[in-house]
């Protein structure tokens, strides 16, 4: 570095100057080095999405994903760091390990996601983490839920299911208080106020 830099200067340059050169010349080097890599349960920065097509739009001076808030998604991959704020530099609250799981996203922020799960927790995780796929939970205060042949009061039972178990939706019919659910390929029906991942007049199709 001292001999390139003593090749450009003229002849005669002080050597406070030129030592004052060197450290300019170094700074600009550290400032360049490139930042430190974001933790990969985070999800790479700029990619991933909660559902086919979605993009950041611009509403409010926030970047988001242009999609309604609150709205209920699921988490994407076996593991995901749950933060106190928007960004890798906030501290990791909480490591979830439960693929699937629905979550309730009740805030944005750029490409970050402020979600709320079963247990009432908040924080923010990466968009990549999330899905579109929805999937509902048998909530934690029922002792066991019945998974109903048909939608119906006066169905039989084809399980029984006990609290925390996920399964994917399949529909939530318009006026209806039933959603149809597949649990470990089986196909049947649960009560909106069983589960917890759906809203109660929202409609799936």
């Amino acid at each position: 570095m001292q001999h390139m830099l003593s090749a450009l200067a003229p002849r005669g340059l002080p050597s406070r100057l030129l030592s004052l050169l060197m450290l300019a010349a170094l700074a600009a080097l550290l400032l360049h080095e490139p930042a430190r890599a974001a933790d990969p349960a985070d999800g790479p920065v700029g990619e991933g999405s909660e559902s086919s097509g979605e993009g950041d739009k611009v509403g409010s001076g926030i970047k988001g994903s242009g999609l309604p808030v609150p709205r209920f998604v699921s988490l994407r991959t076996k593991e995901v760091n749950m933060r106190i704020g928007p960004g890798v530099q906030y501290p990791v609250e909480w490591v979830y390990h439960r693929r699937e799981l629905p979550v309730e996203v009740i805030a944005e922020f750029e490409v970050w996601r402020k979600i709320r799960d079963p247990e009432g927790a908040e924080g923010w995780v990466h968009q990549s983490m999330l899905a579109g796929k929805r999937t509902v939970t048998i909530r934690k205060d029922k002792a066991r839920v019945m998974l109903r042949r048909t939608d119906s009061d006066a169905s039989t039972p084809i399980a029984w299911l006990s609290p925390g178990v996920i399964g994917k939706v399949l529909k939530c019919p318009r006026n209806s208080v039933y959603c149809q659910v597949e649990i470990e390929g089986y196909h049947g029906w649960l009560s909106r106020d069983e589960v917890w991942g759906v809203y109660r007049a929202e409609t799936i199709d």
